[in-house]
């Protein structure tokens, strides 16, 4: 089963093009650091503007750097079901663990449509699949009715919820006839979902500070709370600061002043404000990463 701290790994550019360099240096680090899997083209590694060239190449890159140390779950969504089959198939093909597919976002299909969508993937690739609920992003909200049908799929093995709602692990295990991985997808309040039946996180701020991510995770999965609040407490104001405005652009900027990549986005994401990235700096100078 998928679980502890899971690193929603940026996609470093240089000069227009994915640095290569600076993201196997990246995975290198992170699994040095003791994340507990790894996933590349999620949302945060900016998947919305690789080609699918790109796509392809970052997920090789991240399964050869990671060299078997830890499981790389691939971000192979799309809002259409063919070109997320697509993308699927190769992260099979090129020995991903798993694959993280979010929600068909801008379509806005019915809850019958989401369904028909993950059930003709799992169907044509036999790979362990995490769907990914995150309303803001997609618009639409995968329903628990939706969910434990989906889950009862062998090849779908857990949700990875970006919904922030507290309510969401208690309110879907009651529906569930198997195990699953509930996986948070906020790093805010990744220790009160894993309080509430959560068994960990796919973060952004695993990118800037992998190993205290590591201990809050493994605290929590050890049953010390007291420790993983503990821990967690300290990592409040980068949580906060990270997203003070569209991700993946503050994780990208703090990342680029720990000489880790430079901060550029594509279009239309665009470099933090001047005064997100003065407190970006402030946060990381305060818990001593500059």
């Amino acid at each position: 089963m998928f679980q502890g701290i899971y690193t929603a790994l940026i996609t470093p550019f240089k000069n227009g093009k994915v640095d290569e360099r600076a993201f196997q240096s990246l995975v290198e680090w992170q699994v040095k650091e003791g994340v507990h899997g790894l996933v590349p083209c999620g949302t945060t590694g900016e998947s919305p503007t690789l080609s699918h060239a790109e796509h392809h190449r970052v997920i090789d890159l991240c399964i050869e750097a990671a060299a078997g140390k830890v499981p790389v779950m691939a971000g192979t969504g799309s809002n259409s079901t063919d070109e997320a089959i697509v993308m699927t198939r190769y992260a099979k093909k090129a020995g991903a663990a798993g694959a993280l597919l979010v929600a068909p976002y801008y379509n806005k299909p019915t809850q019958e449509g989401i369904y028909q969508h993950f059930k003709a993937i799992h169907d044509a690739v036999s790979i362990p699949i995490v769907i990914y609920n995150i309303p803001p992003r997609s618009v639409i909200n995968i329903t628990d009715d939706t969910l434990a049908r989906l889950l009862a799929l062998p090849n779908i093995v857990g949700v990875k919820d970006a919904t922030a709602d507290l309510a969401r692990p208690y309110t879907l295990r009651t529906k569930l006839k198997k195990k699953v991985a509930l996986l948070s997808g906020e790093d805010m309040t990744a220790v009160a979902f894993n309080a509430s039946g959560g068994v960990g996180c796919i973060s952004v701020t695993s990118n800037i500070m992998p190993k205290r991510c590591a201990e809050v995770q493994e605290a929590c999965l050890s049953g010390d709370y007291a420790k993983a609040l503990a821990l967690h407490d300290t990592l409040i104001d980068l949580h906060s600061v990270l997203f003070c405005e569209t991700s993946p652009a503050p994780v990208k900027f703090a990342a680029s002043l720990m000489g880790r990549c430079k901060p550029d986005l594509r279009l239309p994401l665009v470099q933090p404000g001047e005064n997100s990235k003065k407190a970006v700096t402030e946060v990381l100078k305060n818990l001593r990463l500059l």
